[in-house]
């Protein structure tokens, strides 16, 4: 069942390129509701029958956005390739109406850093990242992952609270959270492998490996 935008858990993909499009179809296939938005009438015709929601607007003007009800949305992307101006300005739209993650695709340092500098609180490469890869990150609370075939993941993930100010020792076998600890790393200390001694501080990371189901279930304990 599709989680519903009203609850927050809905995501706002702007821009049906490549990018924009496979990261909308694999937010779909996550259970997750998600809005496209393009101003181009012909991707919008060519993604209406594939994609559950699939509107034309100008993503810029921040009067358009609120018609679509894009506040009642917890996420959205920025997927928007070709136009450096319009990308800046529709993560400008959304900061203004508040959207409680903006995630943002540059095409350059230069550009990251101007997303940043207007409200963008995540910038992506698609050149390096997989609309997949991406699509967990967004709906999970992984910090990073690497998949490795189709059902194992190394990810980065903080402390869940029920475990922090714990020794690992006292909550092995872990495996029955359904992941394995490899190592830690706490604020301002070097990253260490983890043993049955390394106790979890709170607000520390963790990586750890499992199936990327397992994991992100760990993730959501946090």
């Amino acid at each position: 069942m599709s989680a519903s935008s009203n609850d927050g858990h809905g995501v706002v993909v702007i821009g049906l390129g490549r990018f924009g499009s496979h990261l909308a179809g694999s937010l779909l296939q996550l259970g997750h509701e998600v809005m496209a938005v393009d101003r181009d009438p012909a991707r919008v015709q060519r993604w209406s029958a594939r994609l559950d929601r699939v509107v034309q607007a100008d993503a810029t003007e921040e009067d358009a956005l609120r018609q679509l009800d894009i506040v009642s949305f917890g996420r959205a992307v920025v997927a928007i390739g070709a136009s450096l101006e319009a990308s800046v300005f529709t993560v400008l739209a959304l900061a203004e109406l508040g959207i409680p993650q903006i995630w943002a695709r540059a095409t350059s340092q230069r550009h990251a850093r101007i997303l940043s500098s207007v409200g963008a609180h995540r910038v992506i490469f698609p050149e390096a990242e997989t609309g997949e890869r991406v699509a967990h990150l967004i709906v999970t609370r992984m910090l990073d992952f690497i998949e490795f075939g189709d059902d194992f993941a190394i990810a980065k993930v903080r402390v869940p609270k029920a475990l922090a100010g714990r020794p690992l020792s006292e909550i092995r076998p872990i495996e029955r959270y359904g992941v394995r600890v490899l190592g830690a790393k706490v604020t301002g200390e070097p990253f260490r492998y983890a043993s049955d001694t390394t106790v979890l501080p709170a607000g520390s990371v963790l990586v750890v490996e499992g199936s990327i189901d397992q994991v992100q279930r760990f993730a959501g304990l946090s």
